[in-house]
């Protein structure tokens, strides 16, 4: 699962290793025998049996997807509306492959939210964001500014992991965003802060990397808010643990993070 391999060829495992052990012992007692081996020619096969698939819906065009997405996301007037509008929603591919739906996780009346790029493989197992390694290294951060997950919001940019923990397509980003705009909505937060870049892309616009955006301030609206939201990037907590020295880089940001809540 870890590599993103999610399917099953055959209802049991083959032991290679057990088949050529056996060719190999028929082959010594062959030669200790004074014998060759016979060479027989491989048979010929035969017509495959024809398998009748039971017939599934053809997938839904990315347009009609789309429409779905947002008529779905704007129905829904709670959290919880808004989490079971997701569960219903079969438009994004990633809904095959994943194990579980990755909402959210926080107070749903949070001052600030956390939007993350997707969820891994610990994400997909639980069924909540953040609680790998990286998420164990986030919420060292946030307890490092006086915060914890019963103050903040905690979701993604999508809502089902990529197989193999690959980067989410803009398509699939695309068909996530009504959600994700509506779950900004509903909480309505005075901050927003992205992890990333494929986070400050789909959230704010933004091409550069994060190392050009962080520590600078954006804003984040959408129709149905009340106000803009000051929004800024900063680095995901994976990258961290791949960069360690990026750590000072992402203490200035969560300082700034933390005289903005203070009001300063």
């Amino acid at each position: 699962m870890d590599a993103g391999v999610d399917e099953c060829i055959n209802d049991e495992p083959v032991n290679r290793f057990t088949e050529s052990a056996g060719l190999k012992a028929a082959a010594q007692g062959l030669a200790d025998a004074g014998q060759a081996p016979a060479l027989t020619p491989a048979p010929t096969p035969g017509p495959s049996p024809i398998t009748r698939l039971p017939s599934r819906p053809a997938p839904a065009r990315p347009d009609t997807a789309l429409h779905d997405a947002c008529a779905l996301a704007a129905s829904a007037d709670s959290i919880e509306a808004l989490r079971a509008a997701l569960e219903q929603f079969d438009g994004c591919g990633l809904k095959k492959t994943a194990t579980n739906l990755v909402f959210g996780d926080g107070n749903p009346q949070a001052r600030i939210v956390f939007i993350g790029e997707g969820p891994g493989a610990e994400e997909d197992r639980q069924g909540l964001p953040f609680v790998g390694p990286s998420g164990k290294l986030l919420d060292k951060m946030l307890a490092s500014i006086g915060l914890d997950r019963t103050q903040v919001y905690i979701a993604n940019t999508v809502f089902w992991r990529p197989p193999g923990n690959r980067t989410p397509t803009m398509g699939e980003t695309v068909l996530c965003m009504p959600f994700v705009e509506r779950l900004m909505e509903l909480i309505d937060p005075e901050f927003l802060v992205t992890l990333g870049g494929p986070a400050a892309k789909a959230m704010l616009a933004e091409t550069a990397g994060v190392g050009r955006l962080r520590g600078k301030w954006f804003s984040y609206a959408t129709p149905k808010l009340s106000r803009p939201i000051p929004a800024t990037p900063m680095f995901h907590p994976a990258y961290l643990l791949r960069s360690p020295a990026h750590k000072r880089e992402a203490w200035a940001d969560l300082l700034m993070v933390r005289d903005r809540l203070a009001g300063g």
